[in-house]
């Protein structure tokens, strides 16, 4: 049998090795800790796997490596023998014990990592880093090639996080009750604020990271199997799996954006699309069973409305301005009131979403292309094109997105010669008119 290269290691290591930090961290409550002690278990698989091929149970390996290295420092530090009796006794001689033996309750690590990792004490972009980097597994320059960022940036953010939570005295314990419901809400926060940022970035030459969209999918469905009877995480699943369908299509051969309406549908991804609406399905179960729903759970709702139009004329405007009135009651903001817009000028006419838009309280959204954009849209649609064009131009002047200015400058164009398609449609962050 050949020897296992270390691209085959790396792949296992990166399997593996957020549910070895998970436990690490949860043993000895030392972030940086943990982290040294799981770089040391995976130089440790680069040296002997090659010799002597990949364990059966790769996973209870690197743990044991990392508790016997644990084990050893700890030895030489007298403050901290009494931690050898507490990791020792769980290392048994002889053969490597199972991975579920050698840590106890493995799901609960791993949502104690990203509980610990959204924890209120750090800003959210300082969240959105951390988890990628301890629960999503990426590395500091694959975190900083996604966000268009320095290295070194990333690095000093990364490490200021781990600062402020040992500062704050942050437990490595599961919260309950109460604090346990908030901070899981913070946690499918962070995790919809990264696949947001690659849906529609918010800076940069791109209109999409889908590295961060695959991440954000990835996260949402581990929180998902960790939390099965809780609706929004079956939501929030359902939500990211059904936007992240689209991404494909949401580009055209040459890489310009293509909106909801204009998007080839065949080339909509079918598995995630089918997955998302599945888990769309059982959060609404566990809803209609007396588990109350949140605003995941509608957002969820209304990308289920648009995944299951097969045509873009097929689409249910009306259930998802009813929807958006539902979400507007429970979450009122800004942002929900612009998606409102575009789903009742779809549903009862430009007029009804212009009046949505005119509602919003002065200084809304400052600085966002989102009003001036979907203004721009209800006006076009109004017949009104010398004011749709200038309200495209005013987004275009705001967005930092280099591919969305171009699309919102080529509706401003088309809109003052009159030919701007009827079936356009404005970017929005929570899937109106995608």
């Amino acid at each position: 049998m050949s020897s296992p290269t270390d691209d085959a290691i790396l792949a296992v290591w990166r399997n593996e090795s957020v549910r070895l930090l998970a436990g690490l961290a949860r043993m000895t409550h030392d972030l940086d800790l943990a982290e040294d002690l799981a770089q040391d278990a995976l130089v440790a698989a680069l040296e002997q796997w090659p010799r002597e091929g990949i364990p059966r149970n790769p996973g209870a390996w690197l743990m044991s490596i990392a508790k016997r290295r644990a084990i050893d420092g700890f030895r030489r530090d007298e403050v901290l023998r009494r931690k050898v009796a507490l990791l020792g006794h769980e290392l048994e001689e002889g053969e490597m014990p199972d991975l579920a033996a050698a840590v106890d309750h493995i799901e609960d690590d791993v949502l104690r990592l990203m509980f610990l990792s959204c924890h209120p004490a750090l800003a959210p972009d300082s969240r959105t880093v951390l988890t990628l980097r301890l629960v999503g597994g990426l590395t500091t320059a694959e975190i900083a090639r996604a966000y268009f960022a320095k290295e070194s940036a990333v690095g000093q953010r990364i490490s200021r996080a781990k600062r402020t939570l040992a500062e704050a005295g942050a437990s490595f314990e599961l919260p309950v009750g109460a604090e346990r419901a908030s901070r899981m809400r913070e946690v499918m926060q962070t995790i919809y604020l990264v696949f947001n940022e690659g849906y529609t970035a918010t800076a940069g030459p791109s209109w999409t990271r889908p590295e961060l969209c695959l991440e954000g999918m990835r996260l949402a469905r581990m929180l998902a199997a960790l939390a099965p009877g809780d609706p929004e995480a079956q939501a929030l699943q359902g939500l990211l799996e059904i936007q992240g369908s689209r991404l494909v299509a949401r580009a055209d051969a040459s890489g310009k954006p293509v909106l909801l309406e204009d998007q080839d549908r065949t080339r909509w991804d079918q598995l995630l699309l089918r997955r998302g609406l599945a888990a769309v399905e059982r959060a609404t179960a566990l809803a209609t069973s007396g588990i109350p729903g949140g605003s995941y759970l509608v957002q969820a709702m209304i990308a289920a409305c648009h995944g299951r139009a097969r045509r873009a004329e097929e689409t249910d405007w009306a259930e998802i301005a009813r929807l958006y009135d539902l979400l507007a009651s429970g979450a009122p903001g800004a942002v929900i009131e612009v998606n409102r817009a575009v789903a009742h000028g779809r549903a009862f006419g430009p007029e009804a979403g212009l009046a949505i838009l005119a509602a919003l309280p002065d200084g809304a959204l400052a600085g966002s292309h989102l009003p001036s954009g979907v203004r721009g849209d209800l006006l076009h649609r109004a017949g009104r094109h010398l004011e749709a064009a200038a309200a495209f131009a005013e987004a275009a002047s705001l967005t930092t997105n280099a591919d969305e200015r171009s699309l919102l400058e080529s509706r401003a164009t088309a809109c003052r010669n009159h030919a701007v398609p009827s079936d356009a449609s404005v970017s929005t962050t929570s899937g109106s008119g995608d």
